[in-house]
């Protein structure tokens, strides 16, 4: 049987959806083919979606190598500099995709926030929060879930930053 053949239930089996589903999480799940370094932009077009309701799940670290969790609207960039004010840091950058493999749990590309490996802090950008539904990668390459972006902050604890820049 081919992954398009597979049963739709079966599809959505990943450390992430096993974890919406056990808090209660209502979503919807959105396959499309995945593009190596396609990234959000891709995913939206694919799907239809505005790329800044699309939201990426980028894994961080500070100067001590802490890991961190950034959510980030799709068609925008992380200014690290004023993401490093606001939390307290002296300086944030995103990890090397194999540490961020490590600390997540999930192949980049396929990193979501939710039932990563290791709890890690988890920053929001303030205008997602605004929006009535987001899509966020649900664990997989090529593979989103729609959901209440609220959820972020009530069960992963998230953080509103302001920290975006235009792409």
């Amino acid at each position: 049987m081919s992954k398009k053949d597979a049963r739709p239930d079966a599809a959505g089996q990943t450390p992430a959806t096993q974890w919406l589903k056990a808090h209660g999480v209502a979503f919807t799940e959105h396959p499309y083919a995945y593009l190596e370094h396609g990234g959000a932009q891709h995913s939206a077009q694919v799907l239809g979606f505005d790329p800044f309701t699309v939201v990426k799940t980028l894994v961080m670290q500070d100067q001590d190598a802490r890991p961190l969790l950034v959510l980030m609207h799709g068609n925008r960039k992380v200014s690290t500099k004023n993401l490093a004010r606001q939390i307290g840091a002296k300086s944030v950058e995103p990890c090397k995709p194999e540490v961020a493999n490590r600390h997540s749990g999930y192949l980049v590309g396929g990193t979501s926030p939710f039932g990563t490996r290791k709890a890690m802090p988890v920053y929001i950008e303030e205008s997602i929060l605004a929006l009535p539904e987001i899509a966020i990668n649900g664990g997989r390459r090529g593979y989103l879930v729609r959901l209440n972006p609220q959820v972020c902050v009530t069960l992963l604890g998230a953080k509103a930053v302001q920290c975006a820049l235009a792409e």
